[in-house]
């Protein structure tokens, strides 16, 4: 069996990396034909131990799926993860996802932190790994129980398997003599120093201590922990030492100021008369340094922290209080003067600590491994996909960022931005997704939200048939002229109002608007407004079909992105510009909607063609990779994968329903859905856009991880691209009675 474990490593100077460390050579005693490799996570440069064979650059994404390319094309038969969130990139460490979900083996997942209030990435993130996850592993009971209240998530897949501990044979009193501590009653900490730890609760505790105790020393063994003194620099450390200089504390209080070796923390451990973790709050789910001090047989006093509360159960430790510094004065004058309370302690701990050795627990993790069957495909969870198990549609966030003038055009997280105002291409975007959610979604309110849009359009139109598009809070237009795209895309929602709409003044209205603009259609020069425009041409022929003059308006507005095409494409890039950018779906769709009106075979045909050539960009193992617009995708050049946007989303829904109408190949129905369910975290970083909360969608994928602003374009897109699917789903249904 080969094993490739994702996660920092030693000599980095951190508790995942030691822990990782220690469990591969556990493991490595009951099974010496396994290979196991590490995948680190490295925040620079670091001289590796040759079981490394790749380093992740923990801040660029493309690093984790190049491992996971890496691991997937050189036999690994299993993935172990040690999840902690920030030793990974991205918000809350999202770049995992990146890895994890490209993977074709099974994936086995050590938790060592699990947050019982976890912000929306944080909560998103953990729920996906679980999702992909074979087996589950967390090191406390605690832990299981935030997985069920807090995360929802089926916990037949979890297992329990407490943090392995060195095996401690050291005599107590060798110990002391070989640290320099003879003649010491020892109370030790170690770990790494930060606000959290609550140090100073036990620098306070003991100037009463000392008055019983005059040889007590109370050694602090850690350094500073890397991100605090990045922020922070020294300051708690000076700032616990000025409180042994105010309490007179110097000759009972040592910093050892080091990441100490094993070996070290052994002798340290064992030569310590009493063990304490004062921390300061009770959010810690697993605390390998407790579990060191439990397994060496300590007398440990501890705060009540999740962790310490299991582990020091049925008498193998005593619980103060939260900062109780008085308290914490009493149980340490207690335990050092009653060496048969002290003895107790130790026996109990020590007991239970055997279970806890690296060589039973790399037993336990050994005899997982060999259950896990190594293909990925028995992994998957269904994969199926119905109408019943799209989200509610909802007109709530629609709502929200529409009041009497329009709908605006941002909003910060889910809360309209009224500063930027509003811009007729989401206007636009809002009349057509009302018009076609008419028939499965109206509600009391949809005539309101037509008149709206539709007079919102009519303000902005000119004399000359163009169109403003943006329009500050006080109604003040920024521009002379708008930008061809919203020219197109209102004519496309104009069009859909002459087919859709019942009402004759609506109608009349919307004629009006379309027919003063057509004079401007032969003078569109970007790609996109022409698609747009073919699209409204092509819903107004649905209901005028013998008009010969928008015929060949149409055909006129195609023969454009022909000659685009032509101009632009060779063997190996066939498609109408020099670059992939934004929307791209909607060339390949405006020539598929044409092709009934026109009936030219070669225009159906440069439309599936070019379709293909656009998937073979932005389709990776049936799901939707797409284009970010951080970087246009150029021949011969790496696809950015940041700032990926729901609109082109929307495109490629729209793009292969119409194919499957042309067709009726099935392929285009499943990627059509396949491409909606980017939105529910189909997606490279595996996140949903669509906010079951605030029934809007985030603003797209960036190299942070998910934009959780929710403004009117990827909620109007969502939208556009649900009423496609679920009008789909239903045709489809019909179709097959």
């Amino acid at each position: 069996m080969k094993i490739a474990y994702i996660s920092t490593y030693l000599p980095k100077e951190c508790g995942i990396a030691t822990f990782t460390s220690d469990l591969l050579h556990a493991v490595a005693l009951h099974n010496q034909e396994l290979t196991q490799h590490v995948f680190a996570v490295a925040d620079r440069d670091y001289v590796y131990p040759s079981e490394v064979v790749f380093k992740i650059d923990q801040h660029r994404q493309l690093s984790y799926i190049e491992a996971a390319n890496y691991i997937n094309e050189n036999g690994y038969d299993c993935v172990i993860l040690e999840h902690e969130y920030g030793i990974f990139g991205g918000n809350s460490g999202i770049y995992i996802l990146s890895l994890i979900n490209a993977l074709h083996i099974p994936l086995l997942v050590n938790f060592h932190t699990i947050l019982e209030k976890p912000n929306v990435d944080e909560k998103a993130i953990l729920i996906e790994i679980v999702k992909r996850a074979s087996i589950v592993i967390v090191m406390s009971n605690y832990a299981i129980t935030l997985l069920k209240s807090i995360y929802r998530v089926n916990t037949s897949k979890v297992r329990l398997i407490h943090h392995g501990v060195p095996e401690f044979t050291l005599d107590h009193e060798l110990a002391k003599l070989k640290k320099g501590l003879s003649g010491k009653k020892v109370l030790l900490t170690f770990g790494f120093l930060g606000r959290n730890k609550g140090i100073e609760m036990v620098i306070e505790s003991l100037p009463e201590v000392v008055k019983d105790e005059p040889d007590l020393l109370y050694l602090v063994v850690g350094k500073t922990h890397p991100n605090v003194l990045a922020h922070s620099g020294e300051e708690y450390r000076e700032y616990l030492g000025s409180l042994v200089e105010t309490y007179q504390l110097q000759e009972h209080v040592q910093f050892v100021n080091s990441f100490v070796s094993q070996a070290d923390l052994v002798e340290y451990l064992c030569a310590c008369d009493v063990y304490v973790t004062p921390y300061v709050n009770e959010a810690q789910i697993t605390s390998g340094t407790l579990s060191y001090a439990i397994g060496a047989g300590a007398a440990v006093v501890s705060t009540p922290y999740w962790h310490a509360k299991e582990l020091l159960a049925d008498g193998r430790g005593v619980l103060v209080e939260f900062k109780n510094s008085a308290k914490m004065a009493e149980v340490l004058k207690n335990l050092f003067s009653n060496l048969d309370y002290r003895t107790t302690l130790r026996d109990n701990a020590r007991i239970f600590g055997k279970e806890m050795t690296w060589k039973n627990i790399g037993l336990r993790y050994t005899r997982i491994l060999d259950k896990i069957i190594p293909t990925y495909d028995s992994l998957k969870e269904n994969v199926g996909f119905s109408k019943e198990e799209m989200p509610k549609f909802s007109w709530k966030h629609i709502d929200r960022l529409t009041n009497q003038v329009g709908i605006l055009q941002h909003a910060t997280y889910s809360l309209p931005n009224y500063k930027e105002g509003y811009c007729l291409d989401d206007n636009a975007r809002a009349l057509l997704v009302t018009l076609l959610a008419q028939q499965d979604f109206a509600d009391k309110r949809l005539d309101r939200r037509i008149s709206t849009y539709l007079s919102y359009i009519y303000y902005h139109q000119r004399e000359d048939g163009l169109f403003h598009n943006f329009m500050n809070f006080q109604h003040s237009f920024l521009d002379e002229v708008g930008s061809e795209d919203s020219f197109g895309r209102t004519i496309w929602a104009l069009g859909v109002l002459l087919r859709e709409t019942k009402l004759t003044s609506y109608y009349q209205l919307g004629h009006e608007l379309f027919f003063r603009a057509v004079p401007n259609f032969g003078q569109l020069r970007s790609n996109r407004a022409i698609a747009y425009t073919v699209l409204g041409i092509a819903e107004y022929l649905h209901h005028q079909s013998n008009d010969e003059v928008m015929i060949e308006l149409m055909r006129a507005l195609i023969g454009k992105l022909v000659r685009e095409y032509e101009a632009s494409s060779d063997e190996n890039w066939q498609w109408f510009e020099a670059v992939l950018s934004y929307d791209n779906a909607i060339l390949p769709y405006a020539l598929l909607t044409a092709y009934p009106f026109l009936n030219d075979e070669t225009i159906k045909q440069l439309g599936l063609s070019t379709l293909k050539f656009l998937e073979s960009m932005t389709v990776q193992n049936g799901a939707l990779s797409l284009v970010g617009n951080q970087e246009w995708a150029k021949q011969g050049k790496h696809i950015s994968k940041f700032g990926q946007q729901p609109l082109d989303v929307t495109a490629m829904v729209f793009m292969y329903r119409e194919a499957f109408r042309l067709t009726n190949k099935k392929v285009y129905f499943t990627r059509m859905i396949a491409s909606f369910r980017w939105f529910l975290g189909e997606n490279d970083l595996r996140l949903g856009l669509y906010d079951e909360e605030t029934k809007g969608c985030c603003d797209g994928l960036e190299s942070y991880g998910i934009n959780r602003n929710q403004g009117a374009e990827s909620t109007l897109c969502f939208y556009l691209a649900y009423i496609v699917v679920y009008r789909a789903f239903i045709d489809n249904d019909q179709d097959s009675r």
